[in-house]
């Protein structure tokens, strides 16, 4: 398959995913979210590590250029990786920005940030849901 197709294959699901996202976020309650990410895989793919960075890539540029915040950007790629039986873990903190109380949401896989990494560093993890970090 040539690389355009698949561009265009993964930025299709990362919209979908996304808008699915958002959507939870506005009607379901945070705790049913949560375990929702906390439910095990069935099935671990442990060969698909090239999908990794093409869901990263797609979800990060898209949305870029959605305007798309943290946590569905987190949640859409922890869907597009659950669906690949790929283990990852969606970690909140909290931080100060301007003297103010600010949240963020990112997405690791074996203590490497996937998605949400440029501001990770000024953030405090206080939750972590889902995948196993081995």
């Amino acid at each position: 398959m040539k690389a355009v197709a698949i561009r265009r294959l993964y930025l299709r699901e990362a919209a979908i995913m996304l808008v699915l996202a958002r959507l939870a976020l506005s009607i379901l309650p945070p705790a049913r979210i949560f375990a929702w990410v906390n439910v095990p895989l069935k099935r671990v793919n442990r060969f698909a590590v090239d999908e990794i960075g093409w869901v990263s890539w797609a979800i990060e540029n898209l949305g870029e250029r959605l305007n798309a915040g943290c946590l569905p950007r987190t949640l859409a790629a922890h869907a597009m990786l659950r669906r690949r039986g790929i283990p990852s873990q969606v970690c909140l903190g909290v931080g100060r920005h301007d003297d103010k109380l600010a949240a963020h949401a990112w997405l690791e896989i074996k203590k490497e940030e996937v998605v949400g990494r440029s501001e990770t560093h000024r953030f405090v993890r206080i939750a972590q849901f889902g995948g196993a970090q081995t």
